[in-house]
């Protein structure tokens, strides 16, 4: 399939151009290992310009915009993306590697989040205080400035939706640095919000490799805020530079999360979201729910049951719409594969594992997906982020052991849990140390509405809903002496 545009291009001040620099960067399909496009290198000359570009915009037509003006433009946005998901679902399958019906349901959720963030611009309110006689005082809420937003490889439309759509809708002007594995998907988002009337400079894309676009984002004098998902190790260096301009940040920095299963527990609808929730796209999923921990008394027929599940997962090419694709990269493929050795090294057993087709491309990047059981909750496995289809199961005796366990890592992101006892369900919601906690399903289909953000070596600051809003922009307080 060609691209339906010019994937090589940074698009800065509104238009179109090419970069700073003369080199390119391939981008491969991991599906089969060959090349879908060339995009841009850009670099720190290409952010400065990006950062001059979205200042103007401020200063300029996009700054003079209401809040509902705003919020319009952001709906043309989302009604214009709707339009294209099944387009954007195939960029995305061929970009990430993702069956075709994640990517829709991606381009879905971008479409809602614009929908969303688009109908909230303008009913984000300050506050009047009660204060002394003679005065009145109240508070604004105003943009940042210029936002920064480095997007990940694994779900770049719906970051893009939940960062940029609520910078966008606070009124910052933002510069998206999308990864450089894959950003077919931000490019085409560019595409979308011209087409839809946003002002120029108000979104500027600048494709790169992180060490060179990125840190020049991160680090730049005329951004006033930042955005980051991705690793902890890269998110401490977004901090650190942050820190030296004084600027906030909102860092989502990944999980080892827990699906809690007790006795009581409803197994028949507890079953998929076990096994889904830890492969989907391939397990490189920052929410994924790569530990299982189940209470003893029902834990072989737990075990057995997802055994099942994973012996009858289709492992393919994105575009064959299977369960589960390829992983991103070579390089993902063999983190994966170098935790898979350690499990067999270390003596763990494989409880479950889909069958690799004989047929898959020899140029592609699959790992079976692979449940592991029983594991010790110390174990490597159990604590790091390992961001494959890969799940391990661990078994507990009630609910201080099952706490014990849940909060054993050093993330904190999401937590499931199920059972029927009312009691329970609100004494492990209070307890568990994450962000988000699931009580008889997993991820709630996505939740836009629900603040979603970690704690922990998780990430801090919060994304969705109207709490992303709110990071989004600066309190003032204004009091004024009239007596």
């Amino acid at each position: 399939m060609p691209i339906p545009f010019d994937p090589s291009l940074v698009l800065i001040a509104g238009q179109w151009r090419a970069g700073a620099s003369v080199q390119r960067l391939p981008l491969l399909n991991p599906s089969d290992g060959s090349l879908l496009a060339q995009i841009a290198r850009g670099n720190a000359d290409d952010v400065d310009a990006a950062v001059v570009a979205a200042q103007a915009a401020l200063a300029g037509d996009w700054g003079r915009l209401s809040a509902a003006e705003r919020g319009r433009i952001l709906l043309k946005m989302s009604a214009i993306t709707l339009d294209r998901a099944d387009e954007l679902a195939r960029l995305e399958a061929l970009d990430v590697g993702k069956p075709l019906k994640q990517g829709r349901a991606d381009a879905v959720a971008l479409a809602r989040y614009l929908e969303f963030y688009g109908g909230a611009a303008d009913k984000v309110h300050g506050e009047t205080i009660p204060f002394a006689n003679g005065y009145t005082a109240l508070t604004l809420r105003e943009p940042h400035g210029v936002t920064g937003h480095i997007v990940p490889w694994n779900y770049p439309m719906q970051i893009i939706g939940r960062s940029v759509g609520a910078a966008l809708a606070m009124g910052n002007a933002c510069v998206l640095k999308p990864a450089e594995e894959a950003c077919l998907s931000a490019l085409a988002f560019g595409h979308i919000a011209r087409e839809a009337g946003l002002p120029a400079g108000a979104l500027n894309i600048v494709p790169g490799l992180g060490e060179e676009a990125g840190a020049a984002l991160s680090a730049h004098p005329g951004v006033a805020h930042l955005s980051f998902t991705g690793s902890v190790a890269v998110g401490r260096l977004i901090q650190a530079a942050a820190a030296l301009n004084v600027i906030p940040v909102t860092l989502e920095l990944g999980g080892k999360s827990p699906q809690i299963v007790f006795a009581d527990a409803d197994l028949d609808a507890a079953l998929p979201f076990l096994v889904n929730a830890g492969i989907q796209n391939a397990g490189q999923t920052c929410s994924a729910a790569s530990r299982i921990l189940v209470e003893r008394a029902v834990f072989d027929e737990v075990r057995r049951r997802m055994a099942e599940r994973y012996g009858a997962l289709r492992v393919g090419p994105a575009l064959d719409d299977p369960d589960v694709g390829p992983l991103i990269s070579a390089r993902q493929r063999a983190t994966v594969q170098a935790y898979l050795a350690l499990a067999r090294d270390s003596g763990l057993a494989i409880a479950g594992q889909a069958v690799l087709p004989d047929s898959l491309p020899a140029g592609g990047c699959y790992v079976a997906p692979t449940l592991l059981a029983p594991c010790d909750p110390g174990h490597r496995l159990a604590q790091e982020e390992i961001f494959g289809p890969v799940q391990v199961m661990i078994p507990f005796e009630g609910e201080a052991q099952a706490l014990a366990i849940a909060n054993g890592t050093a993330y904190g992101l999401v937590a499931g849990v199920w059972t029927r006892d009312g009691g329970r369900q609100f004494r492990m919601a209070r307890q568990l140390r994450c962000g988000q906690v699931f009580i008889n399903n997993y991820g709630a289909g996505g939740g836009i509405e629900l603040p979603f953000g970690g704690v922990k070596h998780s990430g801090h600051g919060r994304e969705k809903g109207f709490e992303a809003l709110y990071g989004f922009s600066s309190l003032k307080t204004v009091a004024i002496k009239h007596d």
